[in-house]
């Protein structure tokens, strides 16, 4: 039985831009079926099965993606979609998190968690992220209470994550879990830096969840961010869609890291166990989809003669690789991509050329 209070919000309103042609504004990278027959934002929420009741699990997105979110999960109950009314940064998406949970359970806690993250191991980040709401809601030994996140232990020295830097440990859970001190928030280093974070084993990787109680935060943003806090404090039961109209467009436009996290006190973070991919552009395919003896790696109709170490995604025309290596090729109705795979970050600066429909 689920404990009532636990809530999870799904941060489900980025744009995928690096995955253009299939990801547009309406239909993001989250709404994306890369490495099964479901999205990414519906393994999100199946992977918090047995942890939150779904009555308490919460999307939070913008207008645009409501129609496909609703068409990717038609049983999901329609009210707890939440459309943010303005773009803004996760700090006022973290208040607005915060802000359902309170209006609804005053001693909640929440899991702020994004949408397309893959992570394969269920059974292993289920039970982790149990511990960590029992830690979040002050109910396991240990708990120095405050704000939690999750920290990956880096694999390869990135220079497109923020780090954490770790200090002592503080617990450890009942199924193995290591709980531990974040001496302080790093932003996304450099090549010599990151090489340096790999070799010392005191660094993690920021993957953007976090958990809290609606107290911890509000505690928080009571001391750093006044109009975050206010936007909390005020927060009403109900429907929150004239609210969002009123007063959302109004708060400050920054992350929950810079606003509220990088000065809280104490922030904790769970070792994460299990596996962890943020699926940042169409090269992260290979790693999770069986190659061909080519190396190639394909998603739908794809045919191919001698050609090695290519990424096809098609929507449904066929793809015929001839004599080619090292490219990237997606095929939708409206739009074709090809591209090296040297130049998967670059897929960005194509878009301003690009009709503004086919966005």
């Amino acid at each position: 039985m689920t404990n009532p209070r636990f809530h999870a919000c799904i941060i489900a309103g980025g744009s995928g831009e690096r995955f253009w042609p299939m990801s547009r504004t309406k239909t993001p990278k989250h709404l994306l079926r890369l490495f099964s027959e479901r999205t990414l934002l519906e393994e999100t929420i199946r992977r918090l099965d047995g942890i939150v009741a779904p009555a308490n699990i919460w999307i939070l997105t913008n207008a645009a993606q409501v129609p496909g979110i609703r068409a990717a999960l038609p049983d999901f109950p329609a009210a707890q979609i939440v459309a943010e009314p303005a773009k803004r940064d996760t700090a006022p998406a973290a208040a607005l998190a915060t802000g359902l949970v309170r209006a609804r359970h005053p001693d909640g806690v929440l899991a702020l968690l994004p949408a397309d993250a893959l992570i394969k191991d269920t059974a292993r980040f289920s039970a982790q992220l149990l511990a960590a709401f029992h830690w979040a809601a002050g109910e396991s030994a240990g708990s120095p209470g405050g704000l939690f996140t999750f920290a990956i232990r880096p694999t390869h020295p990135a220079t497109g994550f923020g780090y954490l830097e770790l200090g002592e440990r503080l617990a450890e859970g009942p199924e193995g879990s290591q709980l531990v001190q974040v001496k302080r928030f790093v932003e996304k280093p450099d090549r010599a830096t990151a090489e340096g974070y790999l070799k010392g084993g005191r660094h993690a990787w920021n993957a953007g969840m976090f958990l809290w109680s609606v107290a911890s935060f509000q505690h928080e943003v009571e001391r750093q961010a006044p109009a975050l806090a206010a936007f909390v404090r005020d927060f009403p039961p109900g429907d929150p869609t004239a609210y969002l109209a009123a007063r959302f467009p109004a708060l400050p436009k920054i992350s929950v890291d810079y606003a509220v996290l990088e000065k809280a006190a104490p922030v904790s973070t769970i070792l994460a166990d299990y596996d962890w991919d943020d699926v940042g552009s169409w090269t992260a395919l290979p790693a999770h989809l069986t190659p061909d003896g080519g190396g190639n790696v394909a998603r739908g109709p794809v045919v191919e003669v001698g050609s090695t170490n290519n990424i096809a995604c098609s929507s449904g025309r066929l793809i015929a690789l001839c004599g080619v290596k090292d490219l990237v090729v997606v095929e939708t109705p409206d739009a074709i991509l090809v591209c090296h795979r040297d130049a998967v970050q670059d897929i960005k600066k194509v878009l301003p050329k690009v009709p503004a429909e086919l966005l």
